[in-house]
């Protein structure tokens, strides 16, 4: 929970704490070491210098580093690895959690880099393809690339317990999604069976990331990253079908309302943004199409408006018993799991 300046002068005032007290909490809360990210300049600068050494190994590799041969990438992507493992033993013996578990992602990005090396090493690579395809285009043989990715992503996370190391275990589970589906079909992929495994696959990876947040309900937020590919690809997948007819777009109005629902029960962002993105796209086909020139949809529109904002005022009022009654249709765990989360 993150203590503000303004929190504390309440407080003072509520005589709930002297202005010692509040001063010494707020050079304690100060001095305690970041486990969690902020939105403060330090972790920015941290995230910025991370990604851009992640990006570097990754999405902005160019054909330079094929000059090198695939031993000579194999030998570097190993030196770098190395250099990345000292840097999290460093900023741990610091209590510099953050940065360290930064290094450890950047340990994990390398992986699929050393793979294909070793895989031009050995004369094992089937195509001409080069290792900056590997996230442009949707290729059966890039399996090996992610399996070994996702070894070692589960073996770093496992060792060094940072949430931040799920990030590119989601994102290669996504690639995998459509790689497969590339090896399944033998490459024939159009448009409609590529939205359709971006359904499956989101829903199973949000499933995924519910049974983690569960378990570590009570320790770090492990299934942050897993909920945000799970929904980003579902959501993706349903919004590029194309629903024919009013009947199937108004159905895709009431899923992306479920995630906004879904959203506020879990006390997770990331279904509410994509929820009220999807109703927007409903919402302005309607504007553009069902009412176009009517002067009765600007009036119906602002009257939905101030009931959902009186269904805002209803709900405020009895939150608590409201959210009482549901949770005691739940399980226990999930119970636990929206204690947690709302404290």
């Amino acid at each position: 929970m993150h203590i503000t300046s303004r929190q504390l002068q309440l407080a003072v005032e509520k005589k709930i704490l002297s202005i010692e007290q509040a001063s010494d909490l707020k050079t304690f809360v100060r001095t305690l070491p970041a486990v969690e990210p902020r939105f403060d300049f330090v972790h920015i600068l941290y995230y910025l210098g991370g990604m851009l050494a992640v990006g570097a190994m990754s999405l902005f590799m160019n054909l330079g580093w094929e000059a090198f041969g695939g031993w000579g990438i194999v030998l570097i992507s190993c030196i770098y690895a190395a250099g990345g493992l000292w840097l999290v033993g460093f900023f741990q013996q610091r209590n510099l959690h953050i940065p360290a578990g930064i290094c450890a992602v950047f340990v994990v990005v390398l992986t699929p880099l050393a793979i294909y090396g070793l895989q031009r090493g050995m004369g094992w690579w089937v195509d001409d393809s080069v290792y900056r395809d590997y996230h442009r285009y949707i290729r059966w043989n890039w399996i090996f690339m992610e399996l070994g990715t996702l070894a070692v992503g589960s073996v770093m996370a496992w060792k060094y317990r940072y949430p931040f190391l799920l990030m590119p275990i989601a994102f290669t589970l996504w690639y995998m999604s459509m790689d497969l589906t590339a090896m399944i079909t033998g490459n024939r992929i159009d448009r409609e069976l590529a939205a359709l495994v971006s359904v499956w696959f989101g829903i199973v990876h949000t499933l995924l990331a519910l049974w983690v947040d569960i378990r570590s309900r009570k320790s770090a937020d492990y299934a942050f990253w897993l909920y945000i590919f799970g929904v980003m690809t579902f959501w993706g997948g349903l919004s590029s079908m194309g629903p024919s007819g009013e009947w199937a777009r108004f159905c895709y109005m009431l899923v992306n309302l479920g995630l906004i629902c879904i959203g506020v029960l879990l006390v997770r962002r990331v279904f509410v943004i994509f929820g009220a993105l999807g109703i927007s796209i409903y919402l302005g086909h309607l504007a553009a199409t069902i009412f176009k020139d009517s002067w009765f949809f600007p009036i119906s529109l602002t009257l939905i408006g101030l009931g959902v904002v009186l269904l805002g005022v209803w709900w405020q009022r009895h939150e608590q018993e409201m959210t009482a009654y549901l949770q005691q249709l739940l399980p226990s765990p999930v119970q636990e799991l929206f204690s947690e989360r709302r404290a």
